[in-house]
């Protein structure tokens, strides 16, 4: 009755997201029905709808789902033993598991695969996914895949269910990596935590050698000089609060008598925190005089270090060194 009353009013349900017994047996009961009096209408909507409001968590339901749901979450190796356990797969339906791939993932078969390959694994994405993953395709390789879309309509079945087979086999597997983080990563976190000369000297080599390369490795980097332009003024009181007096001290005086980067971010602290507290500072850091460069950068780290592990933990987000070139251009 409820499925009848959603189709009066015009709504499009996605009963195809269903198991195809569920929407069967569905089909069925809605064959049963004929004239039913507005007494039991309204006693059934009623009932449906207290159903509705007495919800205060909604799961799964079945294995199928909790495997989809845990994959991403799950080891890599185990995500992949459960995929392969999901009932659609069992019958033969590799396609969930090719549907569930990353977008970066599926990019690579975009561009490893003959069109007609594409154009059938575009057709069995989730249209919002497909949308995402054709518009991070390349243009021409983009209008060569639709073009081999309108070629598909005649393809039979089963040979739509060995493509999804072949790609399950070839791509669904998680690779067996050496290292949990990406190169960029594991370098940028190094270099986070070396001194200001080497890190500087590693950064020049890199970009003589690889400029890309350098450039993600420069946005994993965060340092005292990257405080003012990639935190918000906002952030900057809760990243220091946990930071110690003399710390913070320390590195503020050092800052003044840096670099114009150095002094941007110490100058960016001083302006975002209260008047009464950066007056404090500014003299205890004209008293403090000269710091060690040791001192200095250890003081300084021990700010950076609050302000990432701020940002890991989602509490803050530091602004993408990008996205202020982009603004910068406009």
């Amino acid at each position: 009755m409820i499925i009848q009353m959603l189709l009066d009013d015009g709504n499009r349900l996605a009963l195809g997201q269903l198991p195809e017994h569920l929407q069967l047996q569905l089909t069925d009961e809605l064959g049963t029905l004929r004239l039913v009096d507005k007494a039991t209408v309204d006693a059934v909507a009623q009932e449906f709808t207290a159903e509705l409001e007495a919800v205060g968590l909604t799961a799964p339901g079945t294995r199928d789902g909790a495997i989809t749901a845990l994959s991403d979450h799950l080891s890599p190796v185990l995500a992949d033993h459960l995929r392969k356990q999901l009932e659609s797969v069992r019958n033969g339906d590799h396609w969930p598991i090719v549907a569930d791939l990353s977008v970066e993932r599926i990019l690579t078969i975009m561009q490893a695969e003959s069109t007609a390959i594409c154009a059938v694994t575009l057709s069995k994405l989730p249209v919002a996914k497909a949308a995402e993953v054709l518009s991070k395709t390349p243009g021409a390789r983009a209008r060569r895949i639709t073009y081999a879309m309108s070629q598909t309509e005649g393809i039979a079945p089963d040979a739509v269910r060995r493509i999804g087979a072949a790609l399950a086999q070839d791509y669904g597997q998680s690779p067996n990596a050496a290292f949990e983080k990406a190169p960029v990563q594991r370098l940028g976190a190094i270099l986070n935590s070396t001194i200001t000369d080497t890190r500087e000297d590693v950064q020049d080599g890199l970009t003589s050698e690889d400029p890309d390369f350098a450039n993600n490795v420069r946005k994993a980097i965060f340092t005292f000089k990257d405080i003012a332009p990639r935190v918000k003024p906002t952030d900057i009181p809760n990243c220091i609060r946990n930071v110690e007096g003399d710390v913070l001290i320390t590195a503020i005086a050092a800052a003044l008598g840096g670099d114009d980067a150095m002094k941007a971010s110490a100058d960016f602290i001083l302006e975002s925190i209260s008047q009464r507290m950066a007056g404090q500072l500014r003299e205890d850091a004209q008293e403090r005089g000269h710091v060690k460069k040791a001192d200095a950068e250890k003081a300084m780290a021990a700010i950076t270090t609050a302000i990432r592990e701020m940002a890991d933990a989602g509490v803050i987000t530091l602004i993408d060194p990008d996205d202020k070139e982009d603004e910068s251009a406009d």
